[in-house]
């Protein structure tokens, strides 16, 4: 009879443990994202538009830049140190969005970087037509965030700035953004760079308006920008999104 009682108890044990590792690995991941650990992740593909400012739809997108259709993909990267985006603390090769842009064509962002031709130095930028038969975009825009141990959420106001007026030199009326933060080591913010890249790129597109109506500027006008984000930032990204439409319609 005890040996039957010492069997009967080891599954409760075990499954004491189980619930008990559970409620460790919550309590580790951050709180912003508890939420979406516990429910099922939107799927490669998912998109909403989140509200319009100036005529411009701003919708939130979960997909790699690599597959993304656009006529502009915008990327960003920090200083090179060695393999730098394949390594942690990047993320892992499936997750890793700058990784797909780099091997999509047969590793120029690595090439480029690691000769110093494309440094990646803050605001820097390099424009890269895409060769057909690689990666979804038909322009590639690398803009640099400098040292990475020196990274400043509010520096994403200048490349949305950037990422912005490069748009319309180019002529398109659409282009896609992808801060790639995460991708290249860093735990950012993701509701504050979202917010601020938007930010950066609606008063650089209003400059231009602005420049227009005094004859002193030329351009086709914007009609939509597409942010993208991991499965587990898409909602944090196109909440953050959704309060700057917000604030900018009262």
């Amino acid at each position: 009879m005890k040996t039957s009682a010492n069997q009967q108890s080891q599954p409760y044990k075990t499954l004491k443990l189980n619930v008990l590792s559970v409620f460790i690995l919550l309590a580790l991941i951050p709180v912003a994202l508890r939420a979406q650990v516990t429910t099922a992740l939107p799927v490669v593909g998912t998109h909403a538009t989140l509200g319009n400012i100036d005529g411009i739809n701003i919708e939130a997108m979960v997909q790699s830049p690599s597959a993304q259709k656009t006529p502009l993909q915008v990327a960003c990267v920090f200083e090179y140190t060695e393999n730098d985006i394949y390594t942690p603390p990047a993320l892992p090769l499936a997750a890793n969005g700058m990784a797909h842009l780099d091997q999509g064509l047969n590793g120029i962002i690595t090439t480029l970087r690691k000769s110093g031709e494309f440094t990646g130095h803050a605001f820097e930028t390099i424009l890269i037509d895409v060769p057909n038969g690689t990666i979804a975009p038909q322009k590639l825009l690398l803009i640099g965030l400098g040292d990475r141990a020196k990274f400043d959420p509010e520096m994403m106001k200048t490349v949305g700035a950037i990422g912005m007026r490069e748009a319309l030199r180019l002529g398109v009326d659409s282009y896609t953004h992808a801060s790639d933060l995460k991708d290249g080591g860093v735990d950012s913010p993701t509701a504050t760079v979202a917010q601020n890249v938007l930010k950066g790129a609606i008063a650089a597109y209003r400059t231009q308006v602005e420049l227009k109506g005094k004859k002193m500027s030329a351009f086709k006008p914007m009609k939509q920008i597409t942010f993208l984000a991991g499965q587990p930032f898409y909602q944090i990204t196109g909440d953050a999104l959704k309060a700057v439409i917000a604030a900018d319609s009262k």
